[in-house]
């Protein structure tokens, strides 16, 4: 008895069993859609078609010379268009076949060519699709017969656009007793040309279907499967224990941490743990006496306590030392690999736990266990050894002796700022411990993403850098302090209005200016010059650099007046050119090279180091001019700069700036006035490369920096390696000028109008 089609009502009909369908009847359907529920179905046809079936990829070839010389041999040239004629042959033709098989067959494939006929096909053609069915049964499908009749039917699998004979051979393949499933990728369109009213074969439709991404096919499941197989095995021994993390609280989670682990939850073989960030405050004059009660309390369980201020400290080399790693050709090498560093947690269920994390979480940072981008490898191998770094030292505080159900609690003020940080967070929160991650002030944001997190959000923000413990004292503000706070928010964020020091960074832009506008601006508050913008905790500061060459009109005196208006109370003039001579004295040169290590400007060694010469500096300046320093070097705005070892002058002259220079710095206020540098060159000398990087390095910072050239000559532009400066041609070039007094000039000008408005007011 031959098969009779039945309708689909959902992908898994596929694997139902023979006697659990209705009457006899099997599926044949065509996929022209895709989904991520459509890709496992995909998947796990595929895996039924491989132990129980047969996978055609891309096309059912036909049978070449040797195989219809082969069949020639053996069966002849006879064909009757007969039930008992096929029948016969292929009890010759395959004889392992059971009888009720061989009749099943014969029967399908009559029925099939009897369409054919019917169709108005001769004879001839009957015959040449008879010998293609025949020669594919031997050669491709043979497999398939000891399956037929069976409760599990066998699973053909199609992939591509199938063709008229290869479509008459699925349906003898179905009405025979297979289940048919054709997977086409470029849609329904070709199919209808060979069977425009679906008589053979029925669309499989399911809600929310979108066309197959390109590319797809079924190598992608092939590797799917095979990414499986090597999870499975890298996951390895399955731990005793697992965690119900978060779906025992009920609403108060800050409350329920509080609650013995053993009070959590009662299912045998599970630990009860806390997964939890909380951003803002609820209320701003309790909340750190709330956390210190809530410190208190954990202590008094005798819960082991790690608390985290800001963020986690980076291991040390000799920590990164202790971690056995190498060269990695995929993700399964990777993690086989780290995994054996987990040795340093005691052998037992804390050790499967622990490796079943990391396994966990660095699959889904790689996204694939066959990744082999050496890129993305060596950032995972940094990952995973952060993460056992950080592991290895806070396992001896979080389980020092852990058994069932003790949960340890790791605090974490601040959020996670970096990728690392996150993905230790989450790996800790895949154990035997709480992790609450704290971040009361709303502006610093946490990186951390999981699928576990349980987060609660509040409108209040609160700057907070450490978290209160008994260990140490904390200040606590009262309701009108953080009223008057913010008040100051309220005053001074988004309206134009600044308070003394508000910002800490700036970024520089260069104005491009005409020449008489930088007398405008020069003595202008930054905040009121075009392009300055402010955004979160830095502001974008426009500044001058530019070079005045030639005399206007010729006429010096009102030439070195304009010069002397200029020199503010906040401007140092250079005369005497260079200023600092080539190879003049440096204390910090022999110390350059050990603050440039491997491309990188070691800003905590320099602040460290007996050599710093600006720790009086407030910290947030301090920070500010190594940015910059490093700025500098990276844009590699002078020239020789990693080639001819220029980045150690740079280092070494920057380092040592006059300190007038470096009170000038201390003052400067990002949205006010700021300070000022005038070069004025009126001879054949020109600056040294230690002038050229002092000038561009306080551009860089936020000063403004002109130099004013009579003659015309370059002066500074041969230590750059690229143009930078707004040049003005203000006039005529004029020679041999001696710089005056330009105080005493600015005094006389200063009597001398004040003179004027008293007679003319």
């Amino acid at each position: 008895m031959l098969f009779k089609r039945a309708e689909i009502s959902k992908p898994e009909d596929y694997f139902l069993e023979l006697s659990k369908r209705r009457e006899r009847s099997g599926y044949f359907c065509r996929l022209n859609g895709y989904s991520q529920g459509m890709r496992d179905f995909i998947r796990r046809y595929y895996e039924a078609a491989s132990e129980r079936g047969v996978i055609i990829e891309g096309k059912l070839n036909n049978p070449d010379s040797s195989n219809l010389a082969y069949y020639n041999e053996m069966m002849g040239s006879a064909f009757q268009m007969d039930v008992n004629f096929i029948d016969a042959s292929l009890a010759k033709w395959l004889p392992r076949m059971t009888a009720q098989q061989r009749i099943v067959i014969s029967q399908a494939i009559f029925q099939t060519l009897d369409e054919l006929r019917k169709a108005g096909k001769n004879e001839n053609m009957l015959k040449n699709a008879y010998i293609k069915f025949m020669c594919w049964f031997y050669y491709r499908f043979e497999k398939i017969i000891s399956f037929l009749g069976a409760e599990q039917l066998p699973k053909i699998l199609y992939e591509g656009s199938i063709g008229s004979n290869e479509l008459l051979f699925m349906n003898v393949l179905f009405l025979a007793g297979c289940d048919v499933l054709l997977l086409q990728y470029g849609g329904d369109a070709r199919y209808l040309e060979i069977d425009p009213a679906s008589e053979r074969s029925r669309e499989l439709k399911m809600p929310d279907l979108a066309p197959f991404p390109e590319g797809f096919s079924l190598k992608e499941v092939r590797k799917d499967i095979q990414d499986a197989l090597v999870t499975e095995r890298l996951y390895g021994k399955k731990p005793r224990f697992s965690g119900c993390v978060n779906a025992w609280i009920t609403g108060q989670p800050l409350e329920e941490l509080r609650k013995a682990p053993a009070s959590r939850g009662s299912e045998p073989g599970f630990f009860y743990s806390c997964f939890l960030r909380i951003n803002g405050v609820e209320d701003r004059s309790a909340y750190l006496n709330d956390l210190f009660k809530l410190h208190q309390d954990l202590a008094q369980e005798k819960r082991k306590i790690v608390v985290v201020n800001g963020k986690i400290p980076l291991p040390a080399p000799d920590d990164i030392n202790q971690i056995r790693h190498g060269s990695y050709r995929n993700v399964s090498q990777l993690i086989r690999d780290l995994s054996g560093n987990l040795s340093f947690i005691p052998d037992g269920d804390l050790r499967d736990l622990a490796n079943r994390a990391f396994t966990e979480i660095l699959l889904e940072e790689a996204g694939s266990v066959s990744q082999a981008e050496p890129m993305i490898l060596n950032r995972l191998t940094t990952r995973a050894v952060y993460m056992l770094c950080w592991l290895r030292i806070y396992s001896r505080q979080l389980f020092p002796s852990w058994k069932m159900p003790e949960i340890a609690c790791f605090i974490f003020m601040g959020g996670a700022g970096s990728a690392n940080e996150a993905a230790f967070l989450r790996l800790l929160a895949r154990m035997p411990a709480d992790v609450v991650i704290l971040c009361p002030n709303l502006s610093r944001k946490c990186c951390l993403q999981d699928r576990l997190l349980y987060e609660i959000n509040y409108d209040d923000s609160l700057e907070v850098n450490e978290f209160p413990t008994e260990s140490g004292g904390f200040r606590a503000g009262t309701a009108a302090y953080h009223a008057e706070r913010d008040l100051d928010k309220m005053m001074y964020e988004d309206t134009g209005v600044y308070r003394s020091q508000q910002y800490g960074k700036a970024a520089t832009v260069v104005l491009q200016t005409m020449y008489e506008e930088i007398a405008v601006l020069w003595d202008q508050e930054l905040k009121y010059r075009p392009n300055f913008t402010a955004s979160g905790d830095s502001v974008s500061i426009p500044v001058i650099f530019a070079k005045v060459d030639g005399v206007k009109n010729g006429d010096t005196e009102a030439y070195w007046e304009g010069i002397a208006k200029m020199v503010t109370p906040d401007t140092m003039v250079v005369k005497n050119i260079p200023c600092i001579a080539p190879g003049a004295t440096n204390p910090i040169r022999k110390f350059a090279p050990e603050f440039f290590r491997n491309g990188k400007l070691q800003k905590a060694k320099i602040k460290a180091h007996k050599a710093y010469r600006y720790g009086f500096l407030r910290e947030n300046m301090q920070d500010y001019l190594l940015d910059k320093l490093e700025l500098l070097l990276d844009q590699k705005i002078i020239k020789g700069t990693f080639e001819n070892g220029a980045e150690y002058v740079i280092i070494a002259t920057v380092l040592n700036l006059d300190r007038k220079i470096m009170r000038m710095i201390q003052r400067f206020d990002f949205t006010k006035k700021n300070p000022k540098l005038i070069y004025i060159v009126t001879g054949e000398t020109v600056l040294s490369q230690e002038d050229a990087i002092v000038a561009s390095f306080l551009n860089q910072v936020g000063f403004d920096v002109v130099f004013f050239v009579p003659t015309g000559y370059q002066c500074v532009e041969q230590h750059l390696s690229r143009s930078l400066i707004d040049e003005h041609q203000a006039g005529e070039y004029v020679f041999d000028l001696r710089v005056p007094d330009l105080k005493k000039l600015a005094g006389n000008r200063s009597f001398f109008r004040t003179v004027l408005d008293f007679f003319f007011k």
